[in-house]
């Protein structure tokens, strides 16, 4: 039998809200798992699961324990932000917390997005991320392209406004470490984008994607592969970036470039949804 021990109160709740602190700070990832129907373990109780590190919290037993930390992967994999889960879905050997029911949660910073490259489409790009929720960088080496006042309604003020010296440094600059970054790569040249995806690459965010047609990014794309870049990394590129939505207005491409992030992001295969009713009849 797996050995029992006191389960997890409010003592530690102060070590759980500095932990999620620190995680925010330094751009890393958690899950939060909540106690939200039980009749065993306090309802309210949480464990904070961390990459790498022992987990913050306590369910007074080490089998629950054990099974709710090899749970979290599966999570995250998810991408989705929060689901509740009963024992049964992931561990149903452990019959005595058959009522058992918990929310696991994930914990990282807001989705954050860095575009390279302040003409019509990512200008429109950067104003239709902001509304969407994303903290948004719009990066230019023309001053005049991210001035304040081309950005200044409501929903456009938390833009961060970015006029580089150097694409490169600016890029890994604004990419920082990477999590929950996705970049999108729409200059005006060759060697601008060349820059920038040398750049992005180096840090590694979790979307980058590369304005142009077939011709013009697989020239890019060639280039850095007879530079020595990992050719599994220049796959991930989504390039030509964006979703086939037939988009002709710099607004339309925008619309197509979000469209693929959140897709990225949340693990949606980008089709319609109502090809299942067609696939059906």
């Amino acid at each position: 039998m797996a050995r029992t021990s006191k389960p997890t109160d409010g003592t530690s709740a102060p070590a759980i809200r500095a932990a999620i602190e620190e995680i925010l700070n330094s751009g890393s990832i958690a899950v939060l798992v909540t106690v939200i129907q039980s009749s065993q373990l306090t309802v309210g109780s949480k464990i904070l699961v961390t990459d790498g590190q022992e987990p913050i919290g306590d369910f007074g037993d080490v089998a629950l324990n054990q099974a709710i930390e090899a749970a979290t992967p599966e999570f995250l994999r998810t991408r989705t932000e929060a689901k509740a889960s009963s024992i049964s879905d992931f561990a149903p050997e452990l019959t005595r917390f058959s009522d058992l029911l918990l929310l696991f949660e994930r914990i990282e910073n807001e989705p954050r997005l860095v575009v390279a490259g302040a003409g019509h489409v990512g200008a429109s790009l950067a104003r239709l991320a902001s509304l969407v929720g994303y903290q948004v960088t719009l990066i230019d080496d023309r001053a005049e392209f991210v001035a304040r006042e081309l950005f200044a309604s409501p929903s456009e003020r938390d833009v961060n406004l970015v006029a580089a010296k150097g694409w490169s440094d600016a890029l890994r600059e604004a990419i920082g470490n990477g999590r929950a970054v996705s970049v999108a790569i729409v200059t005006r040249g060759h060697k601008q984008d060349e820059d920038c995806l040398r750049a992005a690459l180096s840090a590694n965010p979790n979307y980058i994607g590369m304005i142009g047609s077939k011709r013009r990014t697989n020239i890019v794309l060639d280039k850095l592969r007879e530079e020595g870049f990992d050719q599994e990394q220049l796959k991930k590129v989504r390039a030509p970036i964006g979703l086939d939505i037939g988009a002709v207005s710099p607004e339309e491409v925008a619309l197509a470039i979000l469209a693929e992030i959140v897709a990225e992001r949340r693990g949606g295969a980008g089709g319609p949804l109502s090809a299942w009713r067609r696939s059906s009849t």
